[in-house]
């Protein structure tokens, strides 16, 4: 399939639009020079290109498949986690201590993006790892840290995250896998966990599972769930794998995408497994991995919207039908619509999950308080608008291949199978909406407030070069100011029914600005235009949005389960 590493692009919005030199000129990211990050995203775009993208297909027509208990991996993956693993890509953002690049998140999300339009299901590998690194620096003893870190983050070792169980879904409190100590410090893990990434794989020596579980007498719900490491193989004396561990893989799931990223059925039997962070701390401490997911998920998105958009840009310049000034379908207005479309939305929400990345970035550097809720705000914005692009782009990119698209051999519909497993795990897109009108609202909407008066501070100062496309960003941040105010004052199940909308409208607002921005840096460019297309045509969505959001739910709770019988 082709692809191409958007460098240049990621460039562009590092420098122009969302103020990566802030966090270039902090004391914790000195080192993270323009020269430094230029050449890391040199250098991983062209191993996503060379020995990436060529994967793409291989992961969808060869599936993982489990045998005798063991995971074979899908043709040619073997040597792509190679290249994966030992270019550092594992470790961007993981401490030096432990052989880390100590790079920002910024950096680690763009390059991860770029292998996600490359091959999504290998990717959705060394992200899971990235998660749990995470996880076990902010809260796993100093003896775990030394035994596992320097194996997940050279790629010796993988991880995975063991969250759902067949009877709880999205409701983690429900589960019921047990923990009973053993007596000499480790428990023994018994339960069964459903759509588990990556949960076995003969790319590495040894599979790191983060499980959660009840400890005996433990409180229900959510505050009496802990957290522990179990490994397929109890690492020896020396730190390398050994016996293995009483846990396999039941089967796989038969998905309708990501063939090449085995999803595992669990069972733990009794598997020895050792503690991480405290009792009754195993949702704060996956809640560090699960947030650093989300806005790697939301990435995926915007990833395979670009896969997307560039297969599809590359079938509208070489399919010759009908009379157009182009010769190819590309000069056909609708088709052009639909480009400009997934090219515009693309912009968009990368640009939101690199601006919540900085935001990350900033609050990790400075401790400043108002960078760590600008990121909390963001990150649903960001998973959410991520992972719909990715849908909504990838499915124009079958449309524009008409029913060339509809046929497998073109490759258009893979993008579409692939992604749209995105906007439901790592929390569905409900559940980050949900998210974002509760507990991101609690503040009483100070941080969407900052948001917004950065918003209309630089469309203001922007009236003077550009009027008509400023003065419509400003009004239309307005209008979301005004609707975020009369939300704020809901109770709070009020909310839930137009949380959806509700972050549609923030995500378009955000776009807006971001194009502005970029058209402020590139008038007469790509980027001006770009701009231009959707301030005009996309972002006048946010008005129907916020009406649908101040009509509250009252009407929507009046429809009973009998009215919507078939």
């Amino acid at each position: 399939m082709p692809y191409r590493a958007p460098v240049s692009e990621f460039s562009f919005l590092l420098d122009k639009v969302i103020g990566f030199k802030a966090v270039q000129e902090t004391e914790r990211f000195a080192e993270a020079s323009p020269d430094m990050v230029s050449a890391v995203l040199t250098e991983a775009g062209r191993m996503c290109d060379e020995v990436m993208a060529p994967l793409q297909r291989n992961g969808d027509l060869h599936p993982a498949v489990l045998e005798n208990g063991v995971v074979r991996s899908s043709k040619g993956y073997d040597e792509g986690y190679k290249a994966i693993a030992e270019g550092g890509w594992v470790a961007i953002t993981a401490d030096p201590e432990h052989g880390g690049m100590g790079l920002p998140l910024t950096v680690a999300t763009a390059v991860n993006e770029m292998m996600s339009g490359a091959c999504l299901s290998l990717q959705l590998n060394p992200l899971l790892t990235q998660g749990q690194i995470e996880a076990l620096e902010h809260h796993a003893s100093d003896e775990m840290k030394a035994l596992y870190l320097p194996k997940l983050i050279s790629g010796e070792w993988s991880g995975t995250m063991n969250l759902t169980e067949p009877q709880a879904g999205s409701d983690v409190g429900a589960l019921s896998s047990k923990a009973e100590p053993n007596g000499d410090g480790t428990y023994a893990i018994t339960g069964q966990k459903i759509y588990i990434s990556w949960g076995d794989s003969d790319l590495v020596e040894n599979v790191c599972h983060l499980v959660l579980a009840r400890l005996p007498d433990a409180a229900p719900g959510t505050k009496g769930i802990s957290l522990f490491m179990v490994p397929k193989f109890l690492p020896d004396e020396a730190g390398n794998p050994g016996v293995a561990n009483t846990l396999k893989v039941v089967s796989l799931e038969h998905k309708m995408g990501l063939h090449g990223s085995p999803t595992c059925v669990m069972s733990y039997e009794g598997a020895t497994g050792w503690i991480v962070g405290e009792p009754g701390g195993g949702m704060k401490a996956m809640f560090t991995m699960m947030n650093n997911a989300r806005l790697g998920v939301g990435g995926q998105g915007v990833g395979a919207a670009e896969g997307a958009y560039q297969h599809a840009l590359a079938f509208a310049n070489e399919r010759k039908q009908g009379k157009n000034p182009h010769d190819t379908i590309i000069g056909h207005a609708d088709v052009r619509r639909m480009l400009a479309t997934m090219k515009a939305e693309i912009l968009a929400a990368r640009a939101i999950a690199l601006d919540c990345a900085v935001s990350i970035d900033m609050g990790r550097a400075t401790g400043a308080p108002e960078w760590t809720a600008r990121a909390a705000f963001l990150t649903p914005i960001a998973k959410a608008f991520g992972t719909d692009i990715g849908c909504e782009v990838s499915e124009m990119g079958v449309q524009v291949h008409g029913g060339m698209g509809y046929v497998e051999e073109s490759g258009a519909a893979q993008f579409y199978r692939d992604v749209r497993v995105t906007a439901i795990y790592e929390g569905t897109n409900g559940i980050q909406a949900m998210d974002m009108v509760g507990r991101k609202l609690m503040d009483g909407g100070e941080a969407a407030t900052r948001l917004l008066d950065e918003i209309e501070a630089e469309a203001e100062a922007a009236k003077g070069t550009m009027p008509e496309l400023a003065g419509a960003v400003w009004e239309a941040a307005e209008t979301l100011r005004e609707t975020t105010e009369w939300l704020v004052a809901q109770a709070m199940p009020a909310r839930f029914g137009t949380a959806v909308p509700y972050l549609r409208a923030f995500a378009r607002v955000l776009g807006g600005h971001y194009h502005l921005r970029a058209a402020m840096a590139d008038p007469d460019g790509s980027h001006g235009k770009l701009a231009r297309f959707y301030i005009t045509r996309l972002l006048p969505e946010h008005a129907g949005l916020l009406a649908h959001v101040r009509s509250d739910d009252s009407d929507l709770m009046d429809i009973s389960p009998d009215d919507l019988a078939a």
